[in-house]
């Protein structure tokens, strides 16, 4: 029995031809607006790849440029197809591209929906490649002199700024790194002296934060120095200053940018699955009206359309005896070739009476 089985008319295919055909070139502009997407997340990621390790973080940008490129493509063909498909002559030119055209299109929309949740499970791994590049960024803030880090001063600077953030995981991880340059400390001074061997591994560490880190919001001029101690500056408590200083880390301000943009990204991929499967149901009833319209012979009689000619179930079970009896066939052709790797296929001499010659090779 016919899965989802409706009855078209002539006008009604007409119209059903005509409605894809305007819905195929609007899902060329879906396309479109993928391939975008996926570029502007690429362009979003190499931006701040200083800022991670960005092992397989183009996964999805890529995915999504590819996907955008292949609806445009397919969709272009679709609408020519469509449209051809209006008139039963034209069809039979189509009729054995139709079937081929529809599973190759149901496969990539499978590849569509599979974008549109890649961009929901990309968040541990994003969370991952911030963590470890954050890490390593802030730890070689200093090296301004040193070539391929010269501009990652600047670049955390803006950072800080851009998303009022501080450090990796908050401000006091610049508690843990020498991030002001031995070239800009006096050596002569004893009270650096005394800081670098104060400490074990011979750093000069403070309590204190890069002036990006610095809340203009703040009443008060931005306290950057021994933010720790409250006996340093007048009327302070560094517990209730909240707005001294940013006191969320980057990594968090960043992975929530980022779970914004991939959200979004996901949602709108998600709708555009959802238009393309239409889309392709739609393909789908038009083939099988037209094909029984053939059937038929007639081009203005009734004729129905189905998603499956069969049940599921059958449908299933069709497809897998395919599969197994293609199985079959190559086993049989992999036993009779080492039998007699020479020979494909057995044959014999005939005289003009229709006599052998000579035995069949192989026979016994």
């Amino acid at each position: 029995m016919a899965v989802l089985k409706v009855k078209f008319t002539k006008t009604r295919r007409g119209k059903l031809a005509q409605i894809l055909w305007i819905l195929n070139w609007v899902s060329v502009l879906t396309g479109l607006i993928i391939f975008s997407l996926g570029l502007f997340l690429k362009i979003e990621i190499r931006k701040r790849s200083e800022l991670m390790v960005s092992g397989g973080m183009h996964t999805v940008p890529n995915m999504l440029i590819a996907v955008g490129v292949i609806a445009c493509v397919i969709n272009f063909f679709g609408g020519k197809i469509c449209y051809d498909c209006s008139d039963a002559n034209k069809f039979v030119r189509w009729k054995l591209f139709m079937l081929p055209y529809i599973i190759c299109t149901f496969f990539f929309t499978f590849c569509v929906f599979a974008g549109a949740i890649m961009c929901y499970t990309m968040r541990n791994e994003l969370e991952s490649a911030l963590y470890r590049g954050l890490k390593d960024a802030v730890k070689h803030y200093k090296d301004t002199d040193i070539p391929g880090r010269c501009f990652l001063k600047s670049t955390i600077d803006l950072l800080q700024i851009q998303f009022r953030c501080c450090g990796n995981n908050g401000f006091r991880d610049w508690f843990e790194i020498q991030w002001i340059s031995a070239r800009y400390l006096d050596m002569g001074s004893k009270e650096v002296v005394n800081r670098f061997k104060s400490n074990v591994d011979g750093k000069y560490l403070l309590d204190g934060v890069p002036f990006s880190c610095c809340n203009p919001n703040s009443p008060r001029p931005c306290i950057q120095y021994q933010i720790t101690n409250n006996t340093a500056h007048y009327n302070y408590d560094f517990l209730t200053e909240e707005l001294n200083i940013w006191t969320q880390g980057c990594r968090e301000a960043l992975l929530g940018y980022y779970d914004e943009l991939m959200q979004s990204i996901g949602l709108t991929v998600l709708l555009i699955w959802l238009f393309e499967l239409s889309v392709l149901t739609g393909v789908r009833y038009l083939q099988t009206s037209m094909e029984n319209v053939l059937i038929l012979g007639d081009p203005e009689s009734e004729s129905d359309g189905w998603l499956l000619e069969n049940s599921c179930v059958e449908t299933a079970k069709h497809n897998f005896m395919i599969i197994k009896n293609l199985g079959k066939a190559n086993q049989i052709n992999n036993v009779a070739r080492k039998s007699d790797p020479n020979m494909d296929i057995p044959t014999a001499d005939y005289g003009p009476d229709n006599v052998p010659l000579g035995p069949i090779p192989g026979d016994s």
